[in-house]
């Protein structure tokens, strides 16, 4: 019978140690728990998802953390464009002037084929362009786009193939951002489309003209000869430029590029593959 009893002691205690400790569990949980603010599944909602790491973070979730701590831009999304811009600054309660009709696309300032590419070596190391970027003499040109694919292999949505040497870029590009960091030599940019098409200098070789010459059989020689044209090119050392900033609707391209006897100066598209005209090449 004593036995019993002290069972039936031991049960009732050991079921409201229980209860106490469930009771203690829950208070600490709530007591000490870590709140997390409430604008966080707003702005992951607010981003398109593609977790591509263009914005520096390593996806959307962290990118949404980071803007509620204040501790990010918010115009880091390319893929997101204006609208996840506005949506986030509303989220945030903060103003936020947007590019309204810019659209944003990454392009490759290379455009020499590898038979227009004077004095390569034959090249055995590492198949990257980072790998081939450590040696010199791998093309004359210090300035070109080496063509291994790194930009590709980076590419969230596939929108690089490498073309007789050239990284190409599709309308499928959500200007991430992430062959931008990929590229050693810097070949690729994000190009702000506020037009359809634009004039740019797919050059980015900026030696003097008789050393661009030996280097590649279509390169920038900074003969100047589109800046007497008009005022959209500028000269940045030997490089002519068309700013971003000053290229709007309504500009005659043509005048420019048949000025360009080196066919660098190109019209390039957001949609179709560039470059998609060359009025020397006609």
């Amino acid at each position: 019978m004593e036995i019993g009893i002290t069972a039936l002691v031991a049960v009732v205690l050991l079921a409201g140690l229980a209860v106490a400790m469930g009771w203690i569990l829950g208070w600490a949980n709530q007591a000490f728990a870590v709140r997390q603010d409430p604008r966080i599944e707003a702005l992951r909602n607010a981003l398109p998802g593609a977790n591509c790491g263009g914005c520096g973070y390593v996806g959307c979730q962290e990118y949404a953390e980071a803007l509620a701590s204040g501790q990010a831009e918010i115009g880091l999304c390319g893929p997101g464009g204006d609208s996840a811009k506005r949506e986030i600054a509303g989220i945030l309660g903060v103003e936020l002037k947007v590019d309204d009709g810019i659209t944003w696309r990454a392009v490759t300032f290379c455009h020499a084929k590898k038979s227009e590419r004077l004095k390569q070596i034959p090249y055995s190391g590492e198949m990257s362009c980072a790998g081939a970027h450590q040696l010199s003499g791998v093309q004359s040109c210090v300035y070109g786009c080496l063509g291994f694919g790194d930009c590709a292999q980076v590419c969230p949505v596939d929108a690089i193939t490498i073309e007789d040497g050239i990284a190409t870029i599709d309308e499928d590009c959500i200007a991430c951002g992430a062959c931008v960091k990929a590229c050693p030599r810097h070949v690729i940019l994000l190009v702000p489309f506020k037009t359809p098409t634009m004039l740019v200098n797919l050059c980015n070789n900026r030696d003097f003209g008789r050393e661009v010459v030996a280097a590649c059989k279509v390169g920038c020689m900074g003969c100047k000869a589109c800046t007497r044209v008009g005022p959209l090119i500028e000269m940045e050392g030997n490089l002519a430029i068309v700013p971003f900033a000053k290229y709007e609707a309504g500009i005659d391209p043509e005048p420019y590029l048949k000025a360009c006897k080196r066919h660098s100066l190109r019209l390039i598209s957001i949609k179709p593959k560039c470059p998609v005209k060359d009025l020397n090449s006609e």
